[in-house]
């Protein structure tokens, strides 16, 4: 009979389920009470799990709400609408509608306002919710590039750096339209953006 040799444990595996409770639980909590009133006691009463069930996954509330944003973030898509001005128009609507949901809108403005004072808090925004999202940037590229709309990169390092340029156009655009100037980000608005980010994202492949 041969013996057969315990896997090694790490410890308890998570539950998907509970993790997807807690963070929406969280973006509930934020709406209706914002940063200041929420507690992970709360959460965790919301949620429906124990407050260790939270402690182990999340050691505080900085990571608890950037999570539970950036969960919000990872549902937008890169359309393939066939060329690079619509795909651009696709994402941008997508990123202007979620910014619109109350729970998006109370939880970026909440992380943001805090992170003014944590460095910590402001490096866990730029991985969890900034750099996971430049993919789309990257894959819209790519697929430009494929159907002959843009140039090849030069080299990584321009290539990197006109990710980040396009990235921070976007989001800070939208952001400033939708959560600042409180005006709509609408197929108008969008179509006239996209035109002048196109202008610029030419005039740099020069």
């Amino acid at each position: 009979m041969q013996s057969r040799t315990p896997a090694s444990r790490t410890g308890r595996p998570r539950s998907a389920a509970a993790d997807a409770a807690i963070l929406a639980a969280t973006r509930q909590a934020l709406v209706e009470l914002g940063w200041s009133g929420l507690t992970l006691s709360d959460v965790a009463a919301r949620a429906g799990v124990a407050k260790t069930t939270l402690y182990r996954r999340w050691p505080g509330k900085n990571e608890l709400v950037v999570d539970a944003v950036a969960e919000l973030f990872d549902e937008l898509r890169l359309p393939d609408s066939g060329s690079l001005d619509s795909d651009i128009e696709g994402v941008v609507l997508q990123f202007a509608a979620l910014l619109a949901r109350p729970e998006a809108r109370s939880g970026l403005m909440a992380v943001v306002a805090e992170s003014t004072l944590d460095e910590a808090l402001r490096e866990r925004i730029r991985t969890s919710v900034v750099d996971r999202q430049k993919r789309l940037v990257v894959a819209g590229r790519k697929r430009a590039q494929e159907r002959g709309e843009l140039p090849p990169e030069k080299d990584a390092q321009a290539a990197t750096r006109a990710v980040d340029l396009i990235f921070d156009v976007v989001a800070g655009a939208v952001v400033h339209r939708t959560l600042v100037s409180g005006k709509p980000a609408d197929a108008e608005w969008v179509q006239r953006f996209v035109a002048v980010l196109l202008h610029g994202i030419m005039a740099g492949e020069d």
